[in-house]
């Protein structure tokens, strides 16, 4: 089915996204896996599995509308040095991915292309119930609990 070329363009502009936050999240997860921070390890990598599946979606529905999947390009990529940093860069990286989640949906709606409207409903609110949730309470913790404390629980 030919898809609207604008709609296509901004389905690929998210993908860059979602291939950034994929990559974050798997260079990251791995650096905890390094450290020996145990759990930050499993649950980024499990956010890099979930950031798979949103980009394996948007590849797709790219495909399903007749365009060409750029795996090329990223955007908002920015690998921390230390926990706070990185869980610090993961939460703008989905906060990124909601903005243009949302912009994206309106043009949808705007072209009336309500099946990818509605997928992309779907990764928005894994990105912000889910994804960007369990960021901002990391955060919060580390300022509760301080820093050390915060890491020991992660070993």
């Amino acid at each position: 089915m030919k898809g609207n070329n604008t709609i296509i363009a901004q389905l690929n502009a998210l993908l860059a996204y979602e291939l950034a936050a994929m990559d974050q999240y798997f260079v990251h997860s791995q650096m905890y896996a390094d450290w020996g921070f145990h759990k930050l390890h499993e649950r980024i990598a499990h956010e890099f599995e979930d950031e798979k599946g949103h980009a394996t979606k948007l590849i797709e529905r790219i495909l399903f509308l007749e365009g060409t999947p750029d795996m090329v390009t990223r955007d908002g990529l920015l690998i921390g040095h230390d926990v706070p940093s990185m869980l610090e860069s993961d939460l703008r990286v989905e906060y990124a991915v909601a903005a243009k989640l949302k912009q994206t949906m309106a043009l949808c709606e705007l072209e009336q292309d309500y099946v990818s409207r509605d997928m992309l409903l779907v990764l928005l609110d894994d990105t912000e119930m889910d994804h960007a949730r369990w960021l901002e309470q990391q955060i919060r913790m580390i300022k509760f609990v301080g820093l050390p404390n915060y890491l020991q629980s992660q070993s």
